[in-house]
């Protein structure tokens, strides 16, 4: 093994990149949430190994510059493994294939920079006791943090995501909020560090120890808080029927008039119509694909026929907005005479495929968004729930489910959460399934009742506690319907408030101990 550290090619590349490349394991839809008490202790072992050995064995290159090639090559294998499907997106088009390779590489190379900095920065002052382990897991979760929220943001795979299936270890969220969840899990993974510290065994045995003890005190929380929702629920008065469609559309570029008649009376059929109850129908993002809801017009009488006046239909579909000549992502609710009765404009746009960055200059060289048109969509201004007699809706319209600030900014009285998405952009990779896990954590944190209806993604019904009531798997066509509770949120807690309050006090506990230490 010594030998085998001492090879800078297979400890500064070799390694790191099979480690960040095992994270994958711990996602959905593998959910091997034991990789990271593993993957997470070895990774902070070596970066302290790499700081020692760069005095000697690696003494031809500075030791900060090996420790940023290390960070690198493991933040390189984490998100290429976690997010390669994303460049199946790129197949639709002839035109994008050649950008696939690019895909591949340079933006797993780029998300690596957040590993790279945080080893850069803190691997100098890392040696292998308590208060390195400490640091450690706050500089990673400060990372994460930074990443979610700047250049657009992009929090996807966080560490505490891979417990997306065990809903009941997770219940705290709604009480800590993901990022000081995510803080306090990545020091959890973190303490089987202790088995590389020069302490007798009795120690190390009793810090271990802790581990189990702390997930399964969170299982208890998480169980009793279930078991008690379970009752609350029975209590609830105001309800509305919805039901889910998922119609498992191939995704094509290019439809007719002829197309989107043959879509929507699919639609139709699929959604079994009943005359008798109030209903709300939610149909994906995208089932229109390319067409604006003024080009659907003339299909008006096909709703009126098909459904009631107590009936609303919500879907996704192209708004074309003439004072700013452009279009919105939009999602809209209408009745059975085509009459919009609520909007939603998408806010988060997903950067090339609904919005090209520096679009003017990258026009000049032929490129255009990976979406249907060359326009770049018009992002959606800050707006109201979407409210309907006792409905009121947060709508989240694809990967706005991801970003935890919608949850934290939305209306006291948000009593559901609706996502839409068209998940065929990834075909049948691990993308689908990720995007899902993300809904759980938005219920838990809402405490509402949340809806997904996903063109060949996962569609599901999903309770206030994260528990999946029903669902339709990815490429699988039907509908699933029940009567949602309408729950309010009273308590919001302050995400960035607890989680900073958190990382000021490892930050704090670092400092003042080392002091000491020294």
């Amino acid at each position: 093994m010594e030998s085998f550290l001492n090879n800078r090619f297979y400890t500064l590349y070799l390694l790191p990149f099979t480690l960040g490349s095992l994270t994958v394991f711990s996602f959905q839809p593998f959910n091997l949430s034991l990789i990271n008490f593993i993957v997470l202790p070895i990774f902070f072992y070596l970066v302290v190994y790499i700081k020692k050995k760069s005095k000697g064995t690696y003494r031809k290159k500075p030791f900060r510059k090996n420790l940023f090639i290390y960070g690198t090559a493991f933040g390189f294998g984490y998100f290429l493994s976690g997010i390669h499907w994303i460049t199946h997106s790129l197949t639709f088009d002839e035109s994008f294939k050649i950008l696939i390779p690019f895909g591949l590489i340079l933006i797993p190379l780029f998300l690596s920079l957040f590993f790279s900095l945080v080893t850069l920065i803190i691997g100098p002052f890392l040696k292998l006791n308590f208060l390195s382990i400490i640091i450690f897991s706050g500089s990673l979760a400060f990372s994460d943090y930074l990443r979610a929220n700047i250049l657009t943001g992009f929090p996807w795979n966080l560490w505490i995501y891979s417990f997306s299936w065990s809903t009941e270890i997770i219940q705290i969220l709604d009480r800590l909020g993901l990022f000081s969840l995510n803080l306090i899990f990545l020091t959890i993974f973190l303490l089987p560090s202790i088995l590389f510290f020069k302490i007798n065994l009795k120690k190390k045995f009793l810090t271990l120890s802790t581990v189990p003890l702390i997930i399964f005190a969170l299982f208890i929380y998480g169980n009793h808080s279930i078991n008690k929702n379970k009752s609350n629920l029975k209590t609830v008065d105001e309800k509305f029927n919805i039901k889910v469609i998922s119609p498992n559309f191939k995704l094509e570029y290019g439809l007719n008039d002829k197309d989107i008649e043959k879509r929507l009376n699919k639609l139709i059929k699929i959604s079994e119509v009943s005359n008798d109850t109030k209903t709300l129908y939610i149909w994906p993002e995208g089932v229109f694909s390319g067409y604006s809801f003024d080009e659907l017009r003339p299909f008006k009488n096909i709703f009126l026929k098909n459904f009631r006046k107590n009936h609303l239909i919500l879907f996704g579909v192209n708004r074309f907005d003439s004072q700013k000549n452009g279009y919105f992502n939009s999602l809209i609710i209408i009745n059975n005479k085509m009459e919009i009765i609520q909007e939603y404009k998408k806010q988060k746009l997903v950067p090339f495929g609904e919005f090209l960055p520096f679009q003017k200059i990258m026009n000049k060289f032929g490129f255009k968004k990976i979406t249907e048109g060359h326009g770049s969509f018009l992002r959606g201004n800050n707006q109201n729930n979407l409210i309907y007699e006792n409905l009121n809706i947060l709508p989240l319209i694809c990967y706005e489910i991801i970003f935890t600030k919608f949850i934290q900014k939305s209306d006291i009285n948000t009593n559901l959460i609706v996502n839409i998405s068209e998940d065929g952009w990834f075909g049948d990779s691990i993308g689908p399934y990720q995007h899902f896990s993300k809904t759980i954590f938005r219920a838990i944190e809402q405490n509402s009742f949340l809806i997904r209806s996903a063109n060949k993604g996962i569609s599901a019904i999903i309770d206030n506690k994260g528990n999946i009531i029903k669902k339709l798997g990815p490429n699988e066509a039907g509908n699933i319907e029940l009567e949602i509770p309408l729950l309010k949120n009273k308590n919001k807690n302050k995400n960035d408030l607890i989680f900073f309050v958190l990382l000021i006090t490892y930050i704090l506990t670092f400092l003042i101990l080392k002091k000491n230490d020294n």
